[in-house]
């Protein structure tokens, strides 16, 4: 028989996350604070300035191919059942998910590859290793024992800062999950990774930022206590050392601090950022933005061959659009 929805689910479900009226109002999303905390000048050129260059990666469309391929799976499993998920030919699918991201970033590319047949061929070996792993172990990482889907790239939409009332933060959850037994939500965030996170990612303010925003934000616009909400990032591995005496696993899981500090830490790092590049009006601010050159900011910055728009062994020249 099958399992009947808790009252609180069916109110989730029917939270309805207001549009952004773009022509009148300004967006921000998580991936722009972080890119503004490595480099605000960066953040400049391409969101203020309007200088957008595209640059494809691989890790980029082997990660939209994992989430989208994990995500129906647990779809699947739990509004299903674990004999529909298992049935799923996850290896095709995840093919055809990693084909068809790779067809449109090379659209976007103007059709020049960006990969190697070599190379597809393994990240996508990669990848099927990475799901079989999740479905062999899904009682592990999924139970379904009083747990229920909230729903996937669930939508956050709102006003971080009431002072600015035309800027909005703009995200998307991956999973959330109900727990009924405990009136939880679990805000699980999907993380690919070569070989996992270190110390060093783990201790990254910004990087853990993210989930901690989605946990106050989330408890806002579902009208959810903050309380009962706990979040979680789930790493994927896509090498692994398997010898030794404590071979690694595919699945890394982290659940960062996320008390009331935390919080209000992440929250200060976002008002900052807001407030430096916004004005009342909620328009563009005209200042000159710090430049943070280090190995590893210039070495992924899409700019760093362009010494008109960023030479950071001279002056900064004002070539902005917005003037």
């Amino acid at each position: 028989m099958a399992k009947q929805t808790p009252p609180v689910l069916k109110d989730l479900k029917k939270v309805i996350v207001p549009s952004i009226n773009y022509e009148v109002n300004k967006y921000i999303s998580y991936s722009q604070l972080s890119m503004f905390s490595n480099c605000p000048f960066q953040w400049g050129l391409k969101y203020r300035d309007g200088f957008k260059v595209f640059e494809p990666s691989i890790h980029a469309v082997f990660g939209t191919a994992l989430h989208l391929t994990l995500q129906n799976y647990l779809t699947v499993l739990y509004e299903e059942s674990g004999v529909a998920a298992d049935h799923l030919d996850i290896e095709t699918d995840f093919k055809n998910a990693l084909k068809n991201e790779y067809k449109l970033t090379l659209e976007k590319n103007n059709n020049v590859h960006f990969s190697t047949p070599a190379e597809l061929a393994e990240f996508c070996d990669d990848g099927i290793q990475i799901l079989n792993f999740i479905r062999e172990k899904r009682a592990t990482y999924f139970s379904k024992k009083g747990w229920y889907l909230v729903g996937c790239e669930l939508p956050i939409v709102l006003n971080p800062i009431k002072t600015l009332e035309k800027v909005f933060i703009q995200g998307f959850i991956d999973v959330v999950f109900y727990h009924e037994p405990t009136n939880t939500i679990k805000i699980l965030d999907i993380k690919t990774s070569t070989r996992g996170w270190g110390d060093k990612e783990k201790k990254d303010d910004i990087k853990t930022s993210q989930i901690l925003l989605y946990k106050k934000f989330f408890a806002e616009q579902y009208n959810f206590p903050i309380d009962n909400i706990e979040v979680e990032y789930f790493i994927t591995r896509r090498k692994v050392y398997e010898g030794g005496d404590f071979p690694q696993k595919r699945i890394q899981e982290f659940k960062p601090a996320a008390g009331k500090i935390k919080i209000n830490k992440s929250l200060q790092l976002l008002e900052n950022f807001l407030n430096q590049v916004f004005d009342s009006e909620g328009n563009y601010n005209k200042i000159e933005l710090e430049k943070k050159p280090s190995k590893h900011n210039c070495h992924f910055c899409p700019y760093r061959d362009n010494k008109d728009l960023c030479d950071k062994n001279e002056k900064i020249k004002n070539i902005s659009k917005f003037n």
